[in-house]
């Protein structure tokens, strides 16, 4: 598979953010890149932000998160992550402690690697540089618009798309390896795509949310965005907007719209992660329903072909999860 493709997946995923985002360089150059310095609101700044006095080891799950990045995590502890692992925890009898960092090139080289923290949450099923667990979800791409439009859009192929106006994310200056426009372009559709950074204003909260209040202020006539980040988003705009999966029909075997998300621990580290593996068995009714209130679009194993991270995992992407 393509470098492009590869780094596209972590921000689908972390971006991520996505997913998530969401991470789109090459693995070796993340491995060579320098310590970054982020300043992060209401957070204290440069490097990594600890949470809680280091203790007996035994009695913590150490866990590295980025501190801006709903839905998925925050240094106030309200994403979906942060609660996924407080349940975890609890299963296994600990306690959370944070180390805070951005999720940027030398994500995992700079806190699992380093010995920061022992799991991190959000990874793609199979990611070459963790021990992945079983996921504890599957989420799709979605088709975003304003409900008072009539758009109700959920394929590539729709022909209403050659006269719209298209939101992506885009990591960096670079919108054309990510997912959803490698679609666009492939169906002639380039020169519609309107490009807004996963990154954003890093210093003010929630960066990735600019897409989506582009499509309430009508900035953009639709957006396709990574599922949890648009769920999240969309349900917080002030007018309704429509939320639609990308149709199985309409996802390429060579360029899938759906993921399976995992949580990952340090290579070899199989103990760890059959302990988190079993309390994820233990607490998947309640996931799902953390997912589900946070608008997060869930996917069955069965309904969608759905994509993963096997040796194509050269990303560091727009999480930077390497």
């Amino acid at each position: 598979m393509s470098s492009d493709f590869s780094r596209a997946l972590i921000f689908a995923l972390l971006v991520v953010a996505a997913l998530t985002a969401m991470n789109h360089r090459l693995l070796e150059r993340d491995r060579a890149a320098p310590l970054e310095r982020i300043v992060v609101p209401g957070a204290r700044s440069g490097g990594p932000v600890p949470s809680g006095a280091t203790g007996d080891r035994t009695a913590e799950l150490r866990v590295c998160a980025d501190p801006n990045n709903l839905p998925f995590s925050n240094h106030k502890e309200q994403g979906f992550e942060n609660a996924i692992a407080t349940l975890i925890a609890r299963e296994l009898g600990r306690e959370v402690r944070y180390t805070w960092w951005p999720q940027r090139r030398g994500f995992v080289r700079n806190t699992l690697g380093a010995d920061r923290c022992d799991l991190v949450m959000g990874v793609p099923e199979g990611y070459e540089l963790l021990e992945t667990t079983e996921p504890y979800y599957r989420s799709t791409y979605v088709f975003v618009t304003r409900h008072d439009s009539g758009l109700d859009i959920d394929s590539f192929d729709d022909v209403r798309l050659r006269d719209l106006r298209i939101g992506v994310h885009a990591v960096g200056d670079d919108y054309a390896s990510v997912p959803p426009a490698q679609a666009l372009a492939a169906r002639g559709l380039a020169r519609n795509i309107r490009g807004y950074s996963i990154y954003g204003a890093y210093s003010e909260p929630d960066p990735p949310k600019e897409l989506i209040e582009a499509v309430a202020s009508g900035e953009v006539d639709v957006a396709v965005a990574w599922g949890p980040l648009a769920g999240y988003f969309a349900r917080r705009q002030p007018v309704a907007l429509d939320v639609r999966p990308v149709a199985a029909q309409a996802q390429a075997a060579s360029l899938p719209m759906t993921f399976a998300i995992s949580i990952g621990v340090r290579r070899g580290d199989h103990a760890l992660r059959d302990s988190v593996e079993q309390a994820i068995a233990r607490r998947r009714s309640d996931i799902r329903a953390l997912l589900a209130s946070y608008g997060v679009p869930l996917v069955d194993e069965e309904a969608m072909p759905y994509g993963t991270a096997p040796d194509e995992a050269q990303f560091a992407q727009a999480g930077e999860g390497s």
